[in-house]
């Protein structure tokens, strides 16, 4: 089962290691922006399944960063901000944050219940009804979006963050020829637009780990030129 990764943008360092730890010790991975630009760096190059964020940052306000990445991204946003007025809140929902959290945070146990509540709306607005419903089945490759999981006849395969996104967005589209920019839009955001190496590399080291003959893939197929398409969903058959 692969970990939700959480990109927290706090400024305090005392205070990102308080959330770190709690988050650390409930299994999810955090990583750790200390400003607004360094936030919406991470946000395309880490590819983070949910963002903390305090709208006090040293550089750009908060507001400027959900601004900025909902122009691209659909990642889940918690603000957690010591304004407390109706009207900040307005403002943060208004420009695409998930949920408001008040500092101080006196209930980790509720602040946690919203990233799992934030996390659910995401996986399931990523999807249709009966897919996040429906694991992926494919010749012995099974994924199961909703737990993250990715098997290999039954066995456990441990795909890294980045892989794991490039094969459910592709999983998800099964059937369908995805092309590289839509691949490298989901993944990685903007940023990276012009860039195929980086897909090309995560996707060699993708198919060593799911095909028994990588140069004769029977899960991913190149369209040259073009971009990947998976194997059918329910394919039961080896070709």
């Amino acid at each position: 089962m692969h970990k939700f990764t959480v990109l927290i943008t706090e400024d305090e360092k005392q205070l990102y290691g308080v959330l770190s730890k709690i988050l650390t010790a409930n299994g999810y991975r955090t990583s750790w922006a200390a400003s607004g630009m360094e936030a919406i760096s991470l946000a395309s190059s880490l590819c983070p399944d949910i963002i903390l964020l305090d709208l006090g940052l040293p550089d750009i306000d908060g507001m400027e960063v959900i601004s900025q990445i909902r122009t691209w991204s659909g990642c889940p946003i918690i603000v957690i901000s010591a304004r407390d007025s109706e009207e900040d809140k307005v403002r943060a929902l208004d420009a695409g944050a998930d949920d408001y959290i008040t500092k101080p945070i006196e209930s980790t146990h509720e602040m946690l219940a919203r990233i799992r509540t934030c996390l659910r709306h995401s996986a399931q607005a990523g999807l249709d009804h009966r897919v996040s419903q429906q694991p992926y089945q494919s010749n012995g490759l099974e994924i199961d979006f909703l737990r993250r999981s990715v098997s290999l006849d039954g066995t456990l395969v441990h795909l890294t963050p980045i892989e794991y996104k490039i094969v459910a967005f592709l999983a998800q589209n099964s059937g369908k020829v995805v092309t590289y920019a839509a691949v490298i839009k989901n993944v990685w955001g903007p940023y990276a637009e012009s860039d195929n190496k980086i897909l090309r590399v995560n996707m060699a080291n993708i198919r060593r780990k799911l095909e028994k003959n990588p140069a004769q893939p029977i899960y991913i197929f190149t369209e040259v030129g073009v971009g990947y398409r998976m194997a059918e969903n329910g394919m039961l058959n080896n070709p």
